[in-house]
């Protein structure tokens, strides 16, 4: 992942600090609104979305469609700017203290929700609280596993009281799978009408239609450069940008090249932004056949990433291994068949006892993003040439993030989002105790060590050994298959201005973009 260049005022260079080490023993602040716009707050932004959010619950929200929208909505106690540097959110600064194991919060006033209650620290207490409890399955509780209690001793101050040191920690807040919600809301409410202090409050939903948004005036950060952003939900991409052309969408989120390069030749206005996402093969080792080691292997040695790369992506695509974080990523070529060795998968099958092949059962999404098909009947082909039959079960983006929340799959092709901090990325997939570790099907004893040592130690350059023996163990073990990373392609017709796209596919930044 390319990074911009580093940010050079005195409070963004003690967040660096922040985000390269995790930890800090004096305080961070960003004054007060220091991102605060004067705002036009003229006409409605449209958004092209092929997939309909498959949830209102922003704990819950695993499909990029959903966090996109939900981020509008909600506010984190951090954030993070273009560079994945921590940056102050709803908490406005904040200290460690014995020895890294106690985090006070000290929290941005006057903040309200969208129902006009104020937020106070015995929002961020019950929020913290709840996310913690199993019984909520918040799809991001292993971010804040470290917290062991929270304490409101005012109203503008929360402390965090942890079990160990965890680097990792500010990075996470950041996520709005972490969004602060009302003490004074259910479940149930927030599944039927968010309520967050984001710069957009929720209106209205019409299923496979639309969602609607308009403005936060009394938003903290400034007021929104439009008065509404509404999601409308189009089949695929090209008609999203048939869309585009008529002028009945304003912005959409590309992930077909081929449509990329189609909405630049006509005239609309296309970022191309380096993603922390990944595509990766994701096997289930307790289902069999996959629970056979040799197997997973020989699908490794099969396959060539670049031939999915040059075909499925036509070529925007660079090969990978496990981790993408700037600071820890994987060396590609690290692995066991760093290219394909169709003749080691061969040997390695009939290792496994399966001489004369195998089937494996693998789901793929429609509507999650656009190479999906593509990236499985390549891999088809290419497991095909050694006696692995790939089974595609194709499902629309419900059923698809259904079955793959619940594990149940033998093998599933996934576009996973990244994160600045390794540990965000895969301390919830491959620790025993991992909230979606049914979905990665794999831990071992020797990863829970790895990823216990990776939040406690804040030394970068040891955190960078440990996440190296990490990547290893995984590629090492086959507990998934790493194919790729490529862009983000953000379209804009000629009346939108002011949008900054975020390496983590972020859309945060809507609220700062005019309709000229």
């Amino acid at each position: 992942m390319k990074l911009r260049t580093a940010l050079s005022s005195p409070v963004s260079r003690c967040l660096a600090v922040v985000a390269a080490a995790g930890l800090l023993a004096s305080a961070c602040s960003s004054g007060s609104n220091s991102n605060s716009s004067s705002g036009a707050g003229g006409g409605t932004l449209v958004v092209g979305y092929t997939a309909d959010p498959n949830t209102l619950d922003p704990w819950r929200a695993t499909q990029f469609q959903a966090a996109h929208m939900l981020e509008q909505v909600y506010g984190t106690l951090t954030q993070l700017d273009t560079n994945m540097n921590v940056q102050p959110g709803l908490a406005a600064s904040w200290q460690y203290s014995d020895d890294n194991k106690t985090l006070t919060l000290h929290l941005r006033q006057g903040v309200k929700f969208q129902d006009g209650q104020a937020f106070s620290s015995a929002d961020v207490k019950s929020s913290l609280d709840r996310l913690r409890d199993p019984a909520t399955a918040a799809v991001a509780a292993s971010y804040i596993a470290s917290v062991q209690s929270v304490d409101a001793p005012d109203a503008n101050t929360a402390v965090l009281h942890l079990s160990t040191p965890d680097a990792g920690l500010l990075a996470g807040l950041a996520t709005v799978n972490l969004a602060m919600l009302s003490k004074d809301n259910t479940e149930q409410q927030v599944s039927q009408k968010p309520n967050g202090t984001g710069p957009f409050s929720y209106t209205t939903r019409a299923p496979n239609q639309s969602v609607s948004l308009k403005a936060n005036p009394d938003y903290w950060g400034g007021k929104p450069k439009v008065a509404a952003l509404q999601f409308r939900i189009i089949p695929d991409e090209s008609s999203v940008v048939s869309a585009m052309q008529s002028g009945n969408v304003n912005f959409a989120v590309l992930n077909d090249p081929t449509v990329a390069k189609t909405a630049q030749g006509s005239g609309l206005t296309l970022n191309k932004t380096p993603d922390l996402a990944y595509h990766a093969l994701q096997l289930n080792s307790r289902k069999a056949p996959l629970n056979n080691l040799n197997v997973r292997l020989a699908m490794q040695c099969a396959i060539s990433r670049q031939q999915v790369i040059d075909t499925a992506a036509l070529g925007e695509g660079t090969p990978i291994g496990p981790i993408t974080s700037p600071a820890f990523k994987s060396d590609p070529n690290s692995q066991p068949c760093a290219t394909q060795d169709v003749a080691k998968a061969k040997t390695l099958l009939s290792q496994a006892g399966f001489p004369n092949g195998l089937t494996i059962n693998t789901i793929v999404s429609t509507g999650l993003y656009a190479t999906s098909v593509n990236e499985a009947q390549n891999l088809q082909s290419q497991l095909k040439a050694v006696g692995i039959t790939l089974k595609l079960q194709t499902l629309d983006s419900a059923a698809y993030v259904d079955a793959w929340k619940a594990g149940n799959f033998t093998a599933a092709l996934a576009l996973n989002g990244g994160s600045p901090d390794p540990d965000g990325m895969y301390g919830r997939y491959f620790t025993s105790t991992g909230n979606l570790n049914k979905v990665a099907g794999y831990s071992s004893p020797q990863l829970d060590q790895l990823f216990a040592q990776g939040k406690s130690t804040t030394d970068p350059a040891q955190r960078k050994q440990i996440y190296t023996q990490i990547s290893n163990n995984l590629v090492d073990n086959a507990a998934w298959i790493w194919l790729f990373s490529s862009y983000d392609y953000t379209a804009m017709t000629k009346s939108v201005s002011g949008f900054t796209p975020m390496p983590n596919g972020s859309l945060i930044n809507l609220w700062k973009t005019s309709l000229g």
